[in-house]
């Protein structure tokens, strides 16, 4: 007999199953006795992207008139003669997802815009794509919780489809699509602290409290879903950047399995807790987790960061040993700001070598290892 969760892993499955046309668009699948995205030519995929590409520090005022002078005011010209060049030659095979941090503070956390359809083709990679439908992102430090019962919150998820998925649906570059990076279901930082999270987590001592967690999960995955599905048939559904540093609900996920195709995950540690990680949710739920958002830090004196690009290394190292997984996103950024003050370029473009040079290799034994496969 079936327990719940079985069954609401079969079911999930049925829905990855069910409206992907293989030939067209990036889905999931098993090869070799592992998990990968399967490309629209039908082969395995292992995801290696970069997150947080934002042009902004390269018109900083000490910076003169580089953003004028080199790219001409261009976005096209930028992503196709700086950043795609750049991604390419560093192993990096796919986007995460493009907002980068410009913010950070106890009442204004914030990060730029996604990129449009036509920056999209101009990067010419495969790619992530955030929706916006609701912020109750673990850093969101301004805006109060949605109510999902109340019909304006579909209203709105339908519009953000609308915006969003009816402009991409026809790109066989686009991966899939997220919601909230690291939602607050049952925890708050202190940013988000003011509001509390989604859910009082006490309730989940009792199986009334559980239930009940349970039933508001499922209005989010269902009518987030169902905005989607009515622009785009086909696409995966990457959903929710499950935070792996505070505690996760079964409920949630369970609630999400029907839902989404992938799980994902953003972890900031090493390769022993964060394949540890990713093996629970694979083991427990049978979907394919992707290590969405992650990094390896060297916090400077002056508060700065630098990659660890040996630690970024032996984490991708340790995931292409873990079959549950189908991707890594380096928590980038491309260019370094005042927010983030960690990237693989500075604010002149000045490139971190020494970071650059293990990723890149990192990146490349991944390349080839999944051409071992193909």
């Amino acid at each position: 007999m079936m327990n719940r969760r079985t069954l609401l892993a079969s079911l999930a499955a049925a829905t990855v199953c069910r409206g992907v046309d293989p030939q067209r668009f990036f889905t999931v699948g098993q090869r070799g006795g592992r998990w990968w995205f399967i490309t629209p030519e039908g082969r395995p995929f292992f995801s290696i992207g970069l997150n947080h590409i934002d042009p902004a520090p390269l018109r900083y005022a000490s910076n003169g008139d580089l953003w004028e002078r080199k790219y001409g005011n261009s976005m096209e010209k930028w992503l196709k003669e700086a950043v795609a060049p750049d991604l390419k030659a560093w192993g990096f095979n796919s986007v995460g997802w493009t907002q980068e941090v410009v913010t950070r503070g106890s009442t204004n956390h914030r990060h730029s815009r996604a990129f449009t359809f036509e920056e999209y083709q101009w990067l010419g990679l495969p790619y992530c794509h955030q929706l916006p439908f609701a912020d109750f992102h673990q850093w969101e430090a301004e805006t109060r919780h949605p109510d999902f019962d109340a019909p304006e919150f579909a209203e709105w998820c339908d519009y953000v489809a609308r915006e969003h998925c009816a402009r991409l649906k026809d790109d066989p570059k686009l991966i899939g699509y997220f919601y909230i990076d690291c939602p607050t279901w049952i925890h708050t930082r202190p940013e988000s602290a003011w509001k509390g999270p989604l859910f009082d987590p006490e309730k989940l001592k009792t199986e009334a409290g559980r239930k009940e967690l349970h039933a508001l999960a499922m209005k989010w995955y269902r009518i987030t879903h169902d905005a989607v599905r009515r622009y785009d048939k086909h696409h995966l559904i990457l959903g929710d950047r499950y935070e792996a540093a505070h505690p996760i609900a079964d409920e949630v996920i369970d609630a999400a399995l029907p839902y989404v195709d992938v799980l994902s995950f953003q972890h900031f540690s090493g390769p022993d807790k964060v394949t540890a990680n990713l093996n629970h949710w694979h083991q427990k739920t049978g979907k394919p987790v992707l290590l969405a958002d992650h990094a390896i830090q060297i916090r400077e004196p002056d508060g700065s960061g630098r990659h660890d690009g040996e630690g970024d290394a032996r984490v991708l190292a340790a995931l292409r040993e873990t079959p549950g997984c189908i991707g890594y996103h380096l928590c980038g950024a491309y260019l370094r700001n005042e927010a983030r003050k960690r990237a693989l370029r500075d604010a002149s473009e000045k490139p971190d070598e020494a970071a650059l040079e293990s990723i890149t290799r990192a990146n490349r034994e991944t390349a080839a290892w999944m051409e071992r496969v193909r």
